[in-house]
């Protein structure tokens, strides 16, 4: 056993002691095991919400794509600073209207905004199947770092099962107060790996970050600037779109806005968010020095850990791993929850009103092993390359978004079958053009090259929009008539 291998399991063991003494002297009903008790203070929030910008995504993705797709990667710097910017207003607004209303999940949200039982599984059934190759992706990631990091003692599958074991466990017996500790270790480590890495190796190898990009430049002519078809600049501004207005959308993202203690952490971090998320230029770095020291690499999701190997010895590989490891391990704790809430609250006792909160609790936390047996199926399947993933799942949950921003309206004129047809037309309009693998220049291959790139989940959210308005307009006398019975009752 060499002694990458030995530190990765240390700081898997390490994450496990971690996430099951989170529960210590806390009784874990509904509330304590999905949004913490409302009590986390500005730090702890700080961590869950960037964490989330630190998963596999980042820290494989990024790097692969900057490795095999070069400019267009820099869509991923731009989306969560806008997302940020957007979280100033919108999030302090989430938390008031959650904590006045005892909410506890997304759905929550949209039942109690619509009065709409119905909307609440249509999105509960969104929110799980998005997060399917959201939790795919992490466990990937998972897979790929544990075996590369320990030079192939340990295969990508052996360490997915290992993985999901020790993930299952402290979600079960801790919830979220078990993610927001490990997060904090994942996040420290993170930074500071990503800093020396993104800085030691364009230096090491090229001389400097200049010199780096101009021999790039010169080996692969083009490569740094956004093509003209394909991922072009309509490609980059609507993908930028979506993924932005998706950002918050994210079921597991609600239980993390619940779970702070007042609204003003929410504009503290929309202040200091967008500089930590410049630190994601140095995974990039990463990505570009391997274009030519790692060349030829069918999965670019390797090279930031193929280059390492190269680079570093074998103990510091073992750092690296272990980082990476937290990079899947926080965010599928958070995802596995968050999908076992929307389940067992607003989906099941939707049709089964009988069942009491300490029964919901408890079917959350039994749920939490068979969601996690169905998105290990789905990784071991094999498929698309991490970004991949992360932008299907982005096209379906940004499909939540028209409904839930003008739930914050104070004069809403979306009626909730305007919101559920939207919402279902759009989730559709995803799931047929993905499932067929076409784009809008198969669709229409006359129309001009800009439009033919444009991201096909901004075509679903314009779909949705139209027809959420059209619906909201021909029920709206509906919804009149029926809050004036409610008011004569």
């Amino acid at each position: 056993m060499n002694s990458a291998l030995l530190i990765i399991f240390a700081f898997l063991l390490f994450s496990l002691y971690l996430g099951i003494r989170a529960k210590k002297g806390k009784q874990m009903d509904l509330e304590q095991w999905t949004v913490g008790g409302r009590g986390f203070g500005a730090m702890i929030i700080f961590i869950l919400m960037a964490g989330e910008i630190y998963t596999t995504f980042t820290f494989l993705g990024g790097s692969g794509w900057a490795y095999g797709k070069g400019g267009p990667t820099f869509y991923i710097l731009c989306y969560g600073t806008l997302a940020y910017v957007i979280s100033y207003w919108m999030l302090p607004a989430v938390w008031k209207y959650a904590k006045d209303h005892n909410l506890m999940s997304q759905s929550d949200f949209f039942v109690t905004k619509y009065k709409s039982p119905a909307l609440g599984v249509l999105v509960s059934l969104v929110g799980v199947i998005a997060l399917v190759p959201y939790l795919v992706l992490q466990l990937t990631g998972l897979g790929n770092i544990v075996s590369e990091a320990s030079y192939g003692s340990v295969s990508p599958t052996l360490a997915i099962w290992i993985g999901v074991i020790v993930v299952t466990i402290y979600v079960m017996v801790s919830g979220i107060h078990g993610s927001a500790w490990t997060a904090v270790v994942k996040d420290s480590m993170i930074l500071l790996l990503v800093l020396f890495m993104g800085i030691y190796l364009p230096y090491h190898y090229y001389g400097g970050f200049q010199s780096m990009f101009m021999a790039i430049d010169k080996a692969k002519p083009g490569f740094l600037a956004l093509p003209s078809k394909g991922l072009s600049v309509s490609w980059f501004i609507s993908t930028v779109l979506l993924t932005a207005l998706g950002f918050y959308m994210w079921p597991h993202f609600f239980a993390a806005i619940y779970s702070a203690k007042s609204e003003k952490e929410f504009r503290k971090n929309a202040i200091f968010l967008p500089l930590y998320q410049l630190v994601l230029l140095f995974v990039f770095f990463v990505g570009f020095v391997a274009v030519l020291q790692v060349p030829g690499l069918k999965n670019g999701d390797l090279s930031l850990l193929r280059l390492s190997k190269i680079a570093f010895p074998t103990w510091f590989v073992g750092i690296i791993g272990s980082a990476g490891l937290l990079t899947a391990i926080v965010p599928g704790s958070m995802i596995l929850m968050a999908s076992a809430t929307l389940i067992a609250k607003n989906i099941y006792k939707v049709f089964v009103p009988s069942t009491t909160d300490q029964q919901v609790a408890k079917m959350a936390k039994y749920l939490v092993p068979i969601i996690a047996l169905v998105a290990v199926y789905f990784t071991l399947q094999g498929g698309k390359t991490i970004v991949t993933l992360l932008l299907m799942g982005y096209s379906l949950v940004t499909q939540l978004f028209p409904a839930f921003i003008f739930s914050l309206m104070k004069n809403n004129f979306v009626t909730k079958q305007g919101a559920f047809a939207g919402i279902l037309v759009g989730v559709l309009t995803v799931s047929i053009v993905t499932a067929s693998n076409i784009t809008v220049g198969t669709i229409f291959p006359s129309l001009p090259q800009a439009v033919k790139d444009l991201n096909v989940g901004i075509i679903a959210l314009v779909v949705n929009i139209v027809v959420m308005a059209i619906v909201s307009l021909a029920t709206h006398g509906l919804n009149v008539n029926e809050s004036n019975v409610q008011h004569a009752k």
